[in-house]
């Protein structure tokens, strides 16, 4: 065979052979992506005008996450903050508005004593999203009834869902869950 034969021949395969390696290691990029973010994923997704763009956002969300310290929880913080979560529960009975309140603040201050930002709700929900997107659909929940009852417009049985709610992620971010990487260590 002449050397002209030979590499039109080679070339074609070689190209399908790298074509099929990038394609292959796209969608195993997505697949961990899927994996990490569980239902956040679609939820990006939908929100962006291409997986591409969805993509690039949750990969930028790691890298941010990546840069964080994210550190675990000594026994004694970790058991006075079940404590106060006992509290907040029982403050429930008689003054459920203001026990979904206190459930979002003990939240919001258990992921700060985590190490995550807590200054803006939206940011909060992507740095959540890393490591908790299994449970980011509870902690929105609540704070959209949170929201609510701040206009006394949220029933008791919302007000029950959200502390239900609420209780979801903050049992995650109690026991070190979603794997941090300092947990890990």
């Amino acid at each position: 065979m002449s050397t002209g034969t030979l590499l039109a021949i080679i070339i074609p395969i070689a190209v399908v052979v790298v074509v099929a390696a990038v394609v292959a290691w796209l969608l195993m990029r997505r697949k961990k992506l899927r994996e990490r973010f569980g239902p956040e994923y679609g939820r990006t997704v939908e929100d962006h005008d291409s997986r591409m763009a969805a993509e690039r956002e949750l990969r930028g969300r790691e890298k941010r996450h990546d840069a964080l310290d994210i550190k675990p929880l000594d026994n004694s913080v970790r058991d006075r903050y079940a404590r106060d979560w006992t509290s907040v529960q029982e403050e429930f009975v008689d003054r459920p508005e203001q026990a979904v309140h206190d459930a979002d603040r003990l939240v919001t201050s258990l992921m700060h004593e985590r190490g995550y930002p807590t200054q803006d709700f939206d940011q909060q929900l992507k740095d959540l999203s890393v490591e908790h997107g299994r449970t980011l659909q509870h902690y929105r929940a609540a704070h959209d009834v949170d929201v609510l009852s701040t206009r006394h417009e949220a029933t008791t049985e919302q007000l029950r869902g959200a502390m239900v709610h609420y209780r979801a992620l903050f049992d995650e971010l109690l026991s070190n869950g979603g794997g941090s990487r300092h947990a890990r260590a």
